[in-house]
């Protein structure tokens, strides 16, 4: 085992991604960060930062969050005080895009029972973060060891593949995947074991051609010869849903509607299209969440009379500082080609 986790820090020291954002917050891994990281990340606690990273990286690739969203969040909200006086339609503003609204919301309840609860600190042992909305098992554990530097394993996708393999499991137990986590855990130096076997199942174990020769388990692997039968299988059945939507005018005001779907809730999206003989077709788009595959045809209307009952008026301007479904984004994006 001592040359096993050897193996994994010198690995991780030579090809792991440790210029992370998320993995650079503690002191003692600065050194590692990139300049504009370090001012950007300047008095964000380590915690929450970790604790941002990890509710944005559920379901979201890296390169996505670290582009376009990591750092402007945090801009706007750099603490869970903050985050917890914000408004719902900021926070969710803020992760516009993102998809998976819930996240959103649940970082907004967690915000606050912290505020409350914990002295606005998110708690550093596991059981009290599970009981915040969003955080299970693996989000805890990770937020333990990341966040707060504590000796803990955890499992996710990357690393349930890494240990299939690496113990040679044929359908284990998220019990017993989490004895193996811990049977393999480096209690010297688990931050960087935990993040080293991420690394490894993301960029050296992959499901298909996995690169056996570049992998620092290789010489211990008992599934190396034959990993392929060693995978998660995870097939999701898509069900078809055909969509129409309006894009509906009157004057120059944009009549949008507040979603009270859970999915959507509280975010805007345009109307239904209902049958109207002034209404033109003016393109389609696809979409998918969760278990659907979307075709969405976009229709136009200009009715100055048009009756407002719940819905509500913006400008084009006003559409960019409101909180936008992507589904009604993707309809805007329609319309403006069509003009």
């Amino acid at each position: 085992m001592e040359q096993i986790h050897q193996n994994i820090l010198q690995w991780y020291k030579d090809n792991g991604r440790k210029d992370l954002p998320w993995r650079t917050l503690h002191d003692k891994f600065k050194i590692y960060a990139k300049k504009e990281y370090l001012l950007k990340l300047k008095n964000i606690d380590p915690a929450y930062g970790v604790y941002i990273s990890e509710i944005m990286l559920q379901q979201t690739q890296v390169k996505s969050v670290l582009q376009n969203y990591y750092f402007q969040f945090l801009e706007k909200f750099n603490s869970l005080e903050k985050l917890a006086k914000a408004k719902e339609e900021e926070i969710l503003k803020a992760w516009q895009g993102l998809g998976y609204y819930t996240r959103a919301r649940n970082l907004y309840k967690s915000a606050q029972i912290c505020v409350k609860e914990f002295d606005s600190k998110l708690p550093s042992d596991i059981q009290n973060l599970k009981k915040l909305p969003g955080i299970g098992d693996y989000s805890a554990g990770a937020i333990a060891c990341f966040g707060f530097l504590q000796n803990e394993a955890f499992v996710d996708a990357n690393i349930k593949r890494v240990l299939i393999r690496f113990y040679k499991l044929n359908n284990p137990t998220p019990k017993i995947l989490i004895h193996k986590a811990k049977e393999l855990l480096n209690h010297f130096d688990a931050f960087t074991h935990n993040q080293a076997l991420l690394d490894i199942g993301a960029l050296i174990c992959l499901p298909k051609n996995a690169r056996c020769d570049k992998c620092p388990l290789y010489k211990f692997c008992e599934a190396k010869f034959d990993y392929e039968k060693y995978n998660i299988h995870k097939k999701i059945n898509y069900e078809k849903l055909n969509l129409n939507l309006l894009v509906l005018k009157k004057h120059d005001f944009f009549v949008l509607k507040k979603s009270q779907e859970k999915l959507y809730f509280n975010m805007y999206n345009f109307l239904e299209f209902k049958k109207h003989k002034n209404a033109i077709y003016i393109g389609s788009f696809k979409h998918s969440y969760t278990k659907y595959k979307i075709e969405a045809k976009v229709y136009f209307l200009q009715d100055d009379m048009f009756e407002i009952q719940d819905e509500e008026l913006f400008t084009y301007g006003k559409l960019q500082k409101i909180a936008l479904s992507k589904f009604a984004l993707k309809a805007l994006d329609v319309y403006k080609k069509s003009l």
